[in-house]
């Protein structure tokens, strides 16, 4: 396939700086919100409260560092996809507004500013960043060979969790990996409501996900991975011996669920999609919990 000519950015005109920050999906922070509160669960614990400034800055910045650089490499992926999806045809490249070359060379350089604040950590933490570049690429082209994409997901989007172990303790113990499953049974449960919005579309153009593997069932399964999500991070606040103000923050996490159920009970396309960006608010919620449970 041939790309259209790649100007440096010198050259580029105001409006195409517009398109690399929509096609880094900045202007839309929920994706770096679901990145950043798992990654920010494990530091408070990995520190017994706040972690190191600079480390934590390193992480933060790292969050939406490789949150933009995933969304360049999904529609990456997904441009011969995208123009045939109500909700995506607009985007960049499935308009023509960026090109191919570009996306790649803009995705190269995130991962390589991210990785430049990775080095300055230790070596386990280097070591497993390379872990992290793969399940960051790899991802968008799941959904052509496999339903479970949004597992995969949740493996990318919560590597950063034995990564701050790493950073902070110089290991991964068991209450890290704990804390990772439970992130990849909640970004299952979270990514499906958004697999429900396109589901039609995805049906139609041979795309693949869990909302389709998971087909009737899918509200019942639902059920099934967020409560073991909040019974795993139950089992977290027990090894880290957290108490009951992280009890309270796990309480308002299973309402704010219950919630999510009850405006997606018909699966109509705009409330699985308000599903979805709710998660936010359970994320928030638990990480309350954490923080005050170590602060007080």
């Amino acid at each position: 396939m041939a790309y259209e000519r790649f100007d440096a950015p010198e050259a580029a005109p105001p409006s195409r700086w517009r398109h690399y920050w929509t096609l880094m999906r900045a202007d839309r922070p929920i994706g770096t919100l679901l990145l950043l509160w798992p990654t920010w669960w494990a530091l408070w614990l990995a520190s017994g409260g706040l972690p190191p400034l600079w480390t934590l800055f390193v992480f933060t910045a790292g969050v939406w560092l490789t949150r933009s650089a995933g969304c360049v490499i999904n529609d990456y992926a997904d441009r011969w996809l995208d123009p045939h999806v109500k909700r995506t045809k607009d985007r960049p490249l499935a308009s023509g507004a960026v090109s191919g070359r570009e996306a790649l060379a803009l995705f190269a350089g995130l991962m390589i500013v991210a990785f430049a604040l990775v080095l300055t950590l230790n070596w386990l933490t280097i070591a497993m960043s390379f872990i992290g570049v793969f399940l960051a690429a790899s991802y968008p082209y799941l959904k052509r060979y496999t339903h479970l994409p949004q597992v995969y997901l949740g493996m990318a989007f919560g590597w950063g969790i034995p990564m701050a172990f790493a950073a902070v303790q110089g290991e991964v113990p068991v209450i890290g990996w704990l804390l990772y499953g439970a992130n990849i049974l909640w970004s299952t449960a979270y990514d499906t409501w958004y697999a429900m919005v396109d589901r039609d579309d995805d049906l139609k153009m041979g795309s693949r996900s869990t909302a389709i593997l998971f087909g009737d069932l899918d509200l019942v399964i639902q059920g099934i991975l967020y409560a073991l999500f909040l019974g795993t991070m139950a089992l977290v606040g027990l090894r880290a011996g957290l108490g009951v103000y992280y009890g309270l923050g796990v309480g308002v996490a299973a309402g704010l669920i219950a919630y999510e159920f009850w405006i997606a009970r018909k699966r109509e396309r705009d409330p699985c999609f308000k599903a979805f960006l709710h998660n936010n608010w359970v994320g928030a919620a638990l990480f309350a919990g954490i923080a005050a449970a170590l602060a007080l």
